[in-house]
């Protein structure tokens, strides 16, 4: 399979020592809550130094799966216990551990009950998390998938604000719809492996067996695409399925919308690169226009609603699903450069829009309320949260410099090759997302600072300027120097993109040799003709 140049298992060590986290967080005591803190802090982040050791072992120059681990589980199901990683896994595993370990220092004021619960949720999704981007078994990856709903309900349901239950039934019902629609498509692939006509004749659920299938576009992958479709475009979200979201994030706790947006829905758009496109080549080709259509009217729609938001958090949410549309557009342009932008744009939206989310939470702590209209005039007060919030806000709108640019200049090259059609609308969500930010910021940061309530507000402080400070570095390093970023991720991107246009290939074959039935008006001769596709004529 892979490679593993350290000899013991790494990504085991890395998923799994949160979950160990979360067991000895359970069995601290309740009063002890700056020693559960301390602890749920320090195990994110020895997991986020055992993560880095991937980055020095890790091969840049081959698309085989790395850091292998494969054990027999479930022999009788053909069920094993397979973890690897390629680079594209390898920049969603640093992102997550970074961001978890920001997550649990950003609650240390903002959560005051029921403490020692919510760090040993935060730790459990973690090795949720973790655990999906390193699974190459099908039973292992849906378990870890699965694994994630619970503690981020809880996180909603318990911690959050507002309508918490509700956000939190929606989020949960949602996500579960989806995910028994993916798992009715990843049984039949396993039980088409074991017929000789379409797969290897063995029952598996290894990932990358299952990827060797040779299925017929109609009916087969047409309807295996839809149901994986429908799992992972709900955790995108895609619209239309988008409408859980602004609930979840708005009565979030800030951890929880850092974590959702971070990571969470980098999901959906990691489980299209990983399966849709290489299992389904061909179904990816046939619906690359839908895909794309949908993608667009995200983007324009999400741009818009954000515009007309009287709450901070809400306008980040709606911002979410602009940009994770262009995630997709740049997935299912289908080419080099789109989906390399794309995988790339996934990690910058972790990073920009997690930082906003953290930037709202601030604010939030400092005067219980989120409305845009109870600020103005605050850079007087908070010179030094304006600046960070400055260049996060350019950071989400994509300046040059800033790590949003290079992703989406990729994807709007990847877009153009395509269909030129594509990258001009996807220009229009660009310039609409410039405003909603720009007017976001002008009505929070300048004018008269008229509320006595914020007369007496303080700037951040060093816990938070420490937090905050390796987004920010992320940004310009993305910005400046992408190369390293995307060099990691290219070999997979690229055995992505050959067997793509494998597919796409045998598309056009099949349609230059459709042949029609003509039936003579005159004696209804049945005449089997051939239609040339450039002249639209018949041989």
């Amino acid at each position: 399979m892979g490679t593993n140049v350290y000899g013991f298992p790494l990504l085991s060590l890395i998923a799994y020592l949160p979950l160990i986290g979360a067991i000895i967080l359970l069995f601290m005591k309740k009063e002890e809550e700056k020693k559960i803190m301390q602890t749920a802090f320090a195990v994110s982040i020895v997991t986020l130094a055992v993560s880095l050791l991937l980055i020095p072992g890790f091969d840049s120059t081959t698309s085989e799966m790395q850091f292998t681990e494969q054990h027999t589980w479930i022999p009788s199901l053909g069920v094993s216990y397979a973890f690897g990683i390629d680079g594209i896994s390898l920049l969603l595993i640093v992102m997550t551990t970074i961001i978890s370990s920001i997550a649990i220092v950003s609650s240390y004021t903002a959560i005051n009950m029921r403490i020692k619960e919510y760090y040993v949720s935060i730790l459990f999704l973690e090795t949720g998390m973790l655990g999906v981007f390193m699974s190459m078994d099908f039973f292992l990856f849906y378990i870890f998938w699965e694994v994630m709903l619970v503690p981020m309900y809880f996180m909603i349901g318990i911690w959050g604000g507002g309508r918490r239950l509700y956000s939190a039934i929606k989020f949960f019902l949602y996500t579960l719809f989806g995910s028994l629609f993916m798992l009715l498509g990843i049984l039949a692939v396993y039980f088409l492996n074991a017929d000789p006509q379409y797969g290897s004749g063995q029952y598996t659920f290894s990932v990358l067996e299952l990827q060797k299938m040779n299925l017929p576009l109609h009916p087969l992958q047409f309807w295996l695409f839809l149901a994986f479709f429908l799992g992972f475009a709900i955790k995108v979200p895609m619209f239309p399925f988008h409408t859980w979201l602004p609930d979840a994030h708005t009565d979030a706790p800030t951890a929880g919308s850092v974590l959702l947006a971070g990571v969470l829905l980098k999901m959906g758009t990691y489980g299209f690169v990983r399966f849709c496109l290489p299992m389904f080549p061909e179904a990816s080709v046939y619906f690359m226009p839908y895909m794309a259509g949908l993608s667009l009217v995200g983007i324009v729609y999400g741009a818009l609603v954000a515009l007309a938001q009287k709450d901070i958090k809400r306008l980040v949410a709606y911002s979410s699903v602009s940009h994770l549309g262009f995630v997709m557009l740049g997935i299912f342009a289908l080419n080099t450069h789109g989906i390399t932008g794309g995988i790339l744009q996934m990690v910058n939206h972790g990073v920009s829009t997690g930082a906003l989310f953290l930037i709202v939470g601030m604010i939030y702590e400092r005067r219980h309320t989120r409305l845009i209209a109870d600020f103005g005039g605050l850079s007087s007060k908070m010179p030094i949260y304006s600046a960070v919030f400055a260049v996060t806000m350019f950071s989400s709108m994509g300046l040059p410099g800033l790590n949003g640019f290079v992703g989406e200049f990729l994807i709007l090259v990847g877009a153009f090759e395509a269909n030129k059609i594509y990258a001009g609308i996807a220009v229009i969500g660009i310039i609409l997302g410039a405003a909603y930010m720009l007017w976001l910021f002008q009505r929070m940061m300048f004018g008269p600072l008229d509320k006595p309530e914020n007369q007496k507000i303080l700037d951040m402080n060093r816990r938070e300027i420490a937090y905050m400070a390796p987004l920010i570095v992320f940004m310009f390093w993305i910005g400046l120097f992408p190369r390293p970023f995307i060099r990691v991720m290219e070999p997979a991107v690229e055995k992505i993109v050959q067997r793509l246009k494998g597919a796409g290939a045998m598309a056009k074959q099949e349609s230059e040799e459709k042949s029609v039935e003509v039936i003579s008006k005159n004696d209804k001769t049945v005449i089997a003709a051939r239609i040339d596709p450039e002249k639209g004529m018949i041989d």
